[in-house]
């Protein structure tokens, strides 16, 4: 597949992003190459794998699931928020 400019600019309308004009030729041809490379997969014969596959001996390692108390966990989480006002984050109103 193909990305030109009506499709990046249908994608950006799509997902609320502008892109400036002198980079819309760079990243028409990026997303070409991205598209190009993972067109790559659909060479790979996956007939005989299982829905299940993995290629990790017993699975995915998972971590413990411990609960940790702490007090300034929501004040951590609220300094990196543009806007909040005691225990909540502040958003535009959507209508």
């Amino acid at each position: 597949m193909h990305i030109d400019i009506q499709t990046l600019e249908k994608l950006e309308k799509l997902s609320h992003l502008r892109v400036d004009e002198s980079k819309k030729d760079e990243i028409t041809k990026q997303l070409s190459d991205i598209l190009k490379y993972v067109d790559n997969l659909n060479e790979l014969d996956t007939k005989e794998l299982d829905s299940y596959f993995s290629t990790l001996e017993g699975g995915t390692p998972l971590r413990d699931d411990t609960v940790h108390n702490d007090p300034n966990v929501s004040k951590k989480i609220l300094s990196n928020a543009p806007r909040h006002e005691d225990d909540f984050f502040i958003v535009p109103a959507i209508i």
